[in-house]
C-alpha cells in the first residue's frame, strides 16, 4: 500500500460524512480532515459540538483487507496515542475502547465505520473518524456541558493552531495508519494488544457495561485476543464488546 493523498477542507459537515460521499476517489490509503466541522457526531450517535479553529476533525479512508477489522477503534486509539506523544510529549490514557483521556478527562474521540462502495457494492471501506481537542477554552466545555472533557492546551500541551493539525493528520496518515497497516492489516490486534493493555484506564477498576445480551458490573481484568474487555462480575467473567463501559474511580463514571 500507498500514501494516497491527504484532503484539507476549510469546513465541512462531517469528514466522516465526505469520506462517504467521495469514497471512490481514494486510493489504499487516504484522509481529509478540518478545523471547523459543523455536523459530527461521536458514539451511538451523539452530538460533536464543533470547535471552529480549535480542534482537529480528521478521518482515514482505509481500502486495505483487514482480518480483525472488528478492532480498528482500539488500535486507532494507539496510533493517535503515539502522534499526541510525539507532538506534545504527553501520555494519554485510553478508556476503552478508544477514547483518549489526559488529566482524567476525555481528550479525544474516535468513530470507525465500515462502508461498502463501487456499482455493485463490492467494495469495502473502513473509516476512522478521530476528533483532538487541541486548545478550547475551559469555557468551551461548559457551555457545551462537558464537564469531563479537556483540550490539549488546558492539559499544558505547547499547541500551534496553525502547524498543528496538517503535522498531526500527516503524521496520523502516514505513520498511524499507512505503515502501521502493513502489520495490523494481516495480523490484526494481537501485535498492539501489550501496548494497549498498558494504556488502558479500565483495568482494575469497577465498571459498568451494557451490551446486546443484558448489563452488569464488576471488576475490568484484561483484554482478551479479540479485543473485548474482560470485566471479572459475581456471576463469572463476562467478555464486553459492543455497548456502554462506565468507569468508577476517574472522575464519576466515564
Amino acid at each position: 500500500m500507498s500514501l494516497n493523498e491527504i484532503r484539507c477542507l476549510p469546513s465541512c459537515g462531517s469528514t466522516n460524512t465526505y469520506a462517504k460521499e467521495h469514497i471512490e476517489e481514494f486510493g489504499p490509503v487516504a484522509a481529509v480532515y478540518t478545523t471547523s466541522q459543523t455536523s459530527g457526531r461521536g458514539r451511538l450517535g451523539r452530538l460533536w459540538t464543533n470547535a471552529a479553529g480549535q480542534a482537529l476533525y480528521y478521518t482515514a479512508v482505509l481500502k486495505v483487507p483487514m482480518v480483525q477489522p472488528e478492532t480498528l477503534p482500539l488500535f486507532a486509539s494507539l496510533a493517535v496515542r503515539e502522534q499526541l506523544r510525539l507532538r506534545y510529549g504527553v501520555e494519554c490514557a485510553i478508556k476503552w475502547p478508544n477514547d483518549l483521556l489526559l488529566g482524567g478527562k476525555k481528550v479525544v474521540g474516535i468513530l470507525c465505520e465500515a462502508v461498502n462502495y463501487g456499482t455493485g457494492g463490492e467494495g469495502r471501506a473502513y473509516l476512522c473518524g478521530i476528533g483532538i481537542n487541541l486548545a478550547q477554552p475551559q469555557s468551551y466545555f461548559d457551555a457545551a456541558g462537558l464537564p469531563y472533557g479537556t483540550s490539549l492546551a488546558l492539559q499544558g500541551a505547547n499547541v500551534d493552531l496553525e502547524a498543528d493539525p496538517s503535522w498531526l493528520a500527516e503524521g496520523l496518515t502516514d505513520f498511524g495508519f499507512d505503515r502501521a497497516l502493513y502489520t495490523f492489516g494481516p495480523e490484526g490486534f494481537a501485535p498492539y494488544r501489550d501496548a494497549y493493555t498498558a494504556a488502558c484506564v479500565n483495568l482494575g477498576r469497577r465498571v459498568a457495561f451494557t451490551q446486546p445480551g443484558g448489563a452488569g458490573e464488576g471488576t475490568a481484568a484484561g483484554i482478551d485476543g479479540e479485543g473485548r474487555l474482560i470485566v471479572r462480575t459475581d456471576a463469572g467473567e463476562e467478555h464486553v464488546f459492543t455497548g456502554e463501559v462506565s468507569v468508577s474511580g476517574i472522575y464519576g463514571h466515564v
